[in-house]
């Protein structure tokens, strides 16, 4: 990662995410994202997923530090010595889920999804879903509130959360999680290798609608959504040694 001497600062818009872009682009530098060698995103997981979708077709590599809430996609934050902490970087290469919803209207919305694609109930009434894998029924009527396809980058985020499991990164699966399950009571989910196309079909549309949502990206009324991991799009996030992705996911499942 030698060569990563054109950098791209990107801030979100938080007081300290400001300031610490004021001081970068002061010692470094700025440069538009398809001129730059590396990007470098300031603030937290939430501005690091909205830099993936907004510049991960660049192919840049993408150097987060952490200015926000919450930061597992980041790297701490420092001002000096930023070159070098390029130069010694571990790489994190992710693929991204790609959702394809059909909603009630007729339209078709296609979203890319980084940490995990949820389907939700949008009332009181729970959701009623099928699941096919591949082509085929897998479970006929779950009921549920929702339901959630994580990547390993995000089955430490809303995946876990809901009881889902932690994945490793490399480990070429995905986890299907239900959120709340009524019926089957004692269905937990599954693991799926990562090419697997999950599909969903909201059951009845009518009286217990439905929204599907890639990441930050919602789409309401969906009357079926297909998943599958992206075969063109991958990004690669750069994390310190002593704090790199793999280990980050793999200390998770030792929190107590």
């Amino acid at each position: 990662m030698s060569t990563l001497s054109k950098i791209a600062f990107l801030a979100s818009t938080t007081a300290d995410a400001q300031a610490a872009l004021a001081t970068m682009v002061a010692r470094h530098g700025q440069c538009a994202p398809e001129d730059a060698d590396v990007i470098c995103a300031l603030g937290g997981d939430g501005f690091m997923l909205h830099t993936l979708h907004r510049h991960g077709g660049l192919g840049r590599p993408v150097f987060g530090m952490k200015l926000g809430t919450v930061g597992f996609l980041m790297n701490q934050f420092e001002a000096g010595d930023l070159l070098a902490r390029l130069a010694a970087a571990e790489p994190a290469k992710l693929r991204p889920l790609e959702m394809q919803a059909l909603t009630e209207s007729g339209a078709s919305v296609s979203s890319l999804a980084y940490n995990e694609v949820s389907l939700l109930r949008q009332t009181r009434q729970a959701a009623h879903l099928s699941i096919e894998l591949n082509g085929q029924t897998r479970l006929d009527e779950l009921i549920c509130d929702g339901v959630m396809v994580a990547t390993p980058a995000g089955s430490t985020a809303y995946n876990f959360s809901a009881h889902g499991p932690i994945l490793p990164l490399g480990s070429g699966v995905i986890a299907l999680t239900p959120i709340a399950p009524f019926r089957p009571r004692r269905w937990r989910g599954a693991l799926l290798k990562a090419e697997t196309e999950v599909r969903f079909r909201v059951l009845d549309t009518y009286k217990r609608p439905v929204s599907a949502t890639a990441d930050s990206h919602e789409v309401r009324d969906v009357v079926e959504v297909a998943i599958r991991e992206s075969r063109d799009r991958m990004v690669t996030l750069l994390f310190d040694p002593e704090h790199n992705l793999e280990e980050r996911i793999l200390s998770e499942q030792f929190v107590t």
